[in-house]
């Protein structure tokens, strides 16, 4: 499609994308059934069964919902985004870091000196300026849908909001508020050593030039030089849970000065965080955990400001990235932006030679905060669970060097689903069970699409694990290759109908929301223990290719979880996989060392099964003998 790849985002009003549709009710829950039947006890799985089957009878309450459900896409863009982004995001009280806000690893940068650390910084600065300028021009290039169904237009609008956002705490339900472009705003708030300072990025209505931007950081550096001016450090309360930080907020606005300085910061374009040097070796594992909490308020925990959904950070020691408050918009939209200023910064020659004609520009100005010692102990806890945060983040990055999508191209196979494969083999092997699976699948297809939930544990992944591992039966390749091809096609099915709108989640959370709209009692099949079991997801997934070298990573969504985020390359693949040490069920470390496992007996298998299908048919009896299977 050579021809449209030249549209922009500005040309797709003439292209309304369709609408998410709203599943059959009987499709869904038939799909729900085959999604938990292998996942439950056989006694759990037949209760279940009758509940569903009683919410999907005619004239039942399933089709009184349904039709509710489908008068609401009539009358709305997107009858599921309030539902699932109040369900996903907003009604979350946990932390923002490490528990929902995804990150993005920058290559290691070697800085020389301060100096030169603040010069990339500046240029980090320009390259966001030039970005937001392709934005708000709607300049960006329009995308279409890569690897399945490919080439369809996708929703755009998830970029408007990358500047323009903030996420508001509240006692119940944060809010998600998007600034209007007319009052765009002009200026940056830079953290360094836990003060915050108004960078403003426009003068005399003209950008400011790199050579003024990296004078201006110097002069916010030399400011934060004066301890006796440094005031306590505030970020650290947007890094508490919503509810404690939305109380705590509501205690700071009591004064004007903290109105003042919130306003700025809740107005900003996006933060920069200056970041002190950690001290610790930078290994992949811990950049990975210093984007994700800066390590606690002891190293750069406070130098953050959470709300804000872009916090571009500048370690003195080479450490940067992106750190993302994900109810904006998705991963995808996060690496095309951080793709553009990695490549912003090491592409075009520096503007610092040309620019001779330098303004006077007023100093930036460190916002201002009024404490007292009630305030003093909201820092001092939010301090402390801070803190527990990060002791209890357990990270590995492991890259599987040995092969990447190339190989598992070769094999006629999706590079995605055999991953999911793979992943549901590793936690096999260190559980002795799958359990229910979150993989995201972008509907950016339809109107204001987000997501959906790719299920990945399924029965045909249950099949292939266990003929992998099983040490009381034997199964011939053959077999073990058929059930690798049934686990990734069932895989693949599943992904084309998530992404088309066909999937489950968002079906059934909107059947639940229109209950409750309705003021109805909650229906049965919610309060099942099989529903309630089926939304803990102890994996939970994503793919985030890059075609720049950084990784993007998170934390695990349950206490008894695993985050796995993965980045297929041509002759590698990068897994981030997460865990919380407090659980004595998880581990990082074991779980790197079984998808390791599984992903060369996976190679083996697939290396052998070629080579017998090539070797001439007389020495096909051999091929067909059975071996051990396992380790």
């Amino acid at each position: 499609m050579p021809i449209l790849e030249k549209e922009t985002a500005r040309d797709q009003g003439s292209q309304v994308l369709p609408k998410v549709p709203v599943p059959p009710l009987k499709q869904t829950l038939d799909t729900y059934l085959k999604c938990v039947q292998h996942l439950v006890k056989e006694q759990q799985f037949k209760k279940t069964k009758a509940i569903v089957e009683k919410f999907g009878a005619p004239g039942g309450v399933g089709e009184v919902l349904q039709k509710k459900l489908v008068e609401r896409r009539d009358k709305t863009t997107n009858w599921v985004y309030d539902y699932w982004l109040e369900d996903m995001y907003l009604n979350n009280r946990l932390a923002l870091p490490v528990n929902s806000s995804p990150v993005m690893v920058f290559p290691k940068q070697t800085f020389r000196d301060q100096k030169d650390a603040l010069r990339f910084a500046a240029r980090l600065i320009r390259g966001v300026l030039e970005y937001k300028a392709l934005i708000d021009t709607r300049a960006l290039p329009l995308e279409f849908a890569r690897g399945q169904l490919a080439g369809t237009p996708l929703c755009m609008e998830q970029y408007y909001r990358l500047f323009t956002s903030y996420r508001y705490p509240d006692l119940k339900t944060d809010s998600l508020k998007v600034h209007a472009a007319s009052s765009a705003p002009e200026h940056m708030i830079v953290a360094c050593k836990n003060q915050f300072f108004v960078l403003d990025v426009v003068a005399n209505s003209k950008h400011l030039s790199e050579t003024e931007i990296l004078s201006q950081l110097e002069k916010i550096v030399k400011m934060t030089e004066n301890a006796e001016e440094r005031l306590p450090p505030f970020g650290i309360l947007t890094s508490d849970g919503r509810t404690e930080w939305a109380q705590a907020r509501d205690a700071l606005t009591k004064d004007k000065t903290n109105r003042d300085s919130l306003a700025l910061i809740e107005s900003c374009i996006c933060v920069v965080c200056l970041d002190e040097p950690s001290g610790l070796e930078p290994s992949d594992a811990n950049r990975a955990l210093l984007m994700l909490h800066g390590g606690g308020r002891e190293k750069n925990g406070a130098n953050r400001w959470y709300d804000k959904s872009l916090q571009f950070v500048v370690g003195m020691d080479g450490t940067c990235g992106v750190v993302c408050e994900h109810s904006a918009f998705e991963g995808i939209v996060l690496v095309q932006c951080s793709e553009f200023l990695m490549k912003y910064i090491t592409g075009s020659p520096s503007e610092m030679v040309k620019s001779s004609n330098f303004r006077e520009l007023p100093p930036p100005r460190r916002l201002l905060w009024k404490c007292n010692p009630n305030i003093q102990g909201l820092l001092s806890a939010s301090g402390d669970r801070l803190q527990r945060l990060v002791n209890n983040l357990d990270m590995d990055v492991f890259k599987f060097k040995v092969y990447g999508k190339e190989f598992i191209k070769k094999q006629k196979m999706s590079p995605d689903a055999f991953i999911q494969v793979a992943l549901q083999l590793a936690f096999y092997k260190c559980s002795r069970r799958l359990v229910p699976t979150y993989e995201s699948a972008s509907i950016r297809r339809f109107q204001q699409g987000r997501v959906d939930n790719i299920r990945s544990a399924t029965a045909e992944a249950l099949a292939f694990v266990k003929s992998m591992t099983d040490e009381r039966v034997t199964y011939t390749d053959s077999e073990k290759m058929k059930r690798l091809r049934d686990a990734i096609n069932a895989q693949t099915n599943y992904t084309i109908a998530a992404i088309t709108g066909m999937a489950i989640d968002n079906h059934l959370l909107g059947l639940l929301r229109v209950a409750k709209d309705l003021n109805m009692e909650k229906p049965e099949i919610f309060c099942d223990e099989t529903y309630l079991a089926s939304n803990q997801f102890i994996l939970s997934t994503s793919q985030v290719p890059t075609t720049v070298e950084m990784f993007c990573c998170y934390g695990p969504v349950v206490p008894n979880g695993y985050g796995a985020c993965y980045n297929p390359q041509s002759d590698h693949i990068m897994f981030c996989v997460s865990s919380f040490w407090e659980n004595t069920e998880t581990s990082s470390v074991v779980f790197v060392k079984a998808l390791n496992e599984g992903l060369l007996e996976i190679r083996d298998l697939c290396n052998r099964s070629s080579a017998a299908a090539t070797k001439p048919a007389e020495s096909s009896q051999a091929a067909g003998q059975p071996r051990k299977s396992g380790k």
